[in-house]
């Protein structure tokens, strides 16, 4: 089974989630570090659809100015524009597999898609 993790090292929850990845057998795992290899807009439109949340849900407050903003009260396509310009802004971690995609937020929801 192929499956992307969308990575932070710096986060706990997401390295909970790489270790569960990569100790299930048989997963072809492509790791990326989105704070280095940032996501395009299609990307995130297409996980947020997969995962069956908006922008909005997957919106990083904490640790970030995303408030400070306004974007906790900006409409759709103005938070995905900022996450697009500051990939920090969204949550993490995102993971994609065949069977689907999951925000792992706990780690051990990454289960439903293995």
């Amino acid at each position: 089974m192929k499956a992307t993790i969308w990575h932070n090292p710096a986060c706990g929850t997401s390295r909970k989630t790489l270790a569960i990845l990569q100790d299930t057998p048989n997963v072809d795992l492509t790791i990326i570090e989105y704070l280095k290899q940032p996501y395009s807009e299609a990307k995130l439109r297409q996980l947020f659809a997969d995962a069956g949340m908006s922008a909005k849900d997957a919106l990083r407050l904490r640790g970030t100015d995303a408030a400070e903003r306004g974007l906790d009260a900006a409409d759709e396509d103005a938070i995905i524009a900022a996450m697009v310009d500051n990939a920090a802004y969204v949550n993490r971690p995102f993971v994609e597999t065949d069977k689907g995609v999951r925000f792992c937020r706990p780690q051990d929801i990454v289960h439903e898609i293995l």
